[in-house]
């Protein structure tokens, strides 16, 4: 691949900083002052890279692997070869994604397209809006009447920031998202293309035809939430959308009106999640689920992707499927179903034999 100066990196780390990162003891006669020169994956790690293994689908790759350190967890550290310095940690993963923040800042979040260091010109701020010191707003951006914004974040190239938004501090607002309506928490990432606060879908419906139905709450985003390119979190309808402290959000997801989502969420691409559901603390969506409106979703629940979430699913649950049922449930209505399949062709084959 060709080399690019999208991410540079900004250090070197030793592998006595790694391991000391990782908890871990160095294998003996390693030297700990040997300076890493970047990261890579075991197939096309070099002596000078840093690489990681904590998936059996990779123990080929990890036993041909030319790095000069690998972490590692306990199962697979009998596997690296001689020549790389196994750190062996239950978090080979976790203590990864750390060293790359050392190394590649710049990636952790979207940055300034015009590396812009305050108010750029092109920029359209309203003279009532409150700028903290170190805001950075790209060209084309606009900042309504009585929004206010912390110190270090960034509103990024044509974002539209509504009037008497509220956005915290060291927050990313990439380019072309628009915020109205809300109230935004400390070092919240909006990715490219996010939309937040507009109308949620509410019509009292009849034979006379389908009346708008106001909506007249407010989307608040708690720190630390992340948001993947495209999603749409609708404002809500007499009371507010929330979304909790440390969530994760993919790409292409849709929250509507009066959701409630709790600390620490998963949710992953393409999900739809219908108006009024709460989704409890440490709940994981899986890719392309559907959620009824007005459920609830327990603490800690676990949903399979492409299933649809019918009625309320106890906290600690792993479901799956359509409707989804627990897991096992699930499971054992495949397995006869294909057994049935299977008896199907068998008697098929029979009669057309006979």
């Amino acid at each position: 691949m060709t080399e690019t100066n999208f991410f540079p990196q900004s250090q070197t780390l030793n592998l006595r900083q790694v391991a000391e990162m990782a908890n871990a003891t160095l294998p003996d006669g390693t030297d700990g002052e040997f300076l890493l020169k970047g990261v890579a994956p075991l197939e096309s790690a070099g002596p000078g890279d840093l690489a990681y293994m904590d998936n059996p689908a990779y123990v080929a790759a990890l036993t041909a692997t030319r790095a000069g350190a690998c972490l590692v967890t306990p199962r697979f550290a009998a596997k690296v070869p001689s020549h790389t310095a196994a750190i062996v940690t239950p978090q080979a993963y976790r203590i990864f994604a750390q060293v790359l923040g050392i190394l590649f800042p710049t990636a952790m979040r979207p940055e300034s397209s015009f590396a812009s260091t305050g108010i750029s010109p092109g920029s359209f701020v309203h003279p009532s809006a409150r700028l903290e010191h170190g805001v950075k707003v790209d060209p084309g951006a606009v900042i309504g009447p009585h929004a206010e914004i912390g110190a270090g974040t960034l509103i990024g190239a044509h974002s539209v920031i509504g009037p008497q938004v509220k956005i915290g501090r060291d927050c990313s607002i990439a380019a072309n998202v628009t915020v109205t309506h809300a109230f935004l928490g400390n070092r919240v990432i909006l990715h490219p293309g996010v939309r937040i606060g507009q109308d949620g879908f509410g019509f009292a419906m009849g034979p006379q035809g389908h009346l708008k139905v106001p909506q007249v709450g407010r989307v608040i985003i708690q720190d630390d939430v992340e948001i993947g390119a495209n999603t749409t979190v609708d404002r809500g309808a007499s009371r507010d959308t929330v979304i909790g402290e440390g969530t994760k959000i993919d790409n292409l997801v849709q929250i509507a009106h009066n959701v409630v989502i709790g600390r620490h969420c998963v949710i992953v691409a393409q999900v739809g999640i219908a108006g009024s559901t709460t989704i409890e603390d440490y709940v994981a969506l899986g890719g392309q689920v559907a959620v009824k409106g007005h459920v609830r979703i327990g603490m800690g629940a676990q949903i399979a992707a492409t299933s649809g979430v019918n009625g309320d699913v106890p906290a600690g649950a792993r479901w799956g499927g359509i409707p989804a049922r627990p897991m096992r449930e699930w499971f054992r209505e495949i397995t006869a179903l294909k057994k049935l399949a299977s008896q199907d062709d068998s008697a098929k084959d029979d009669g057309a034999s006979s």
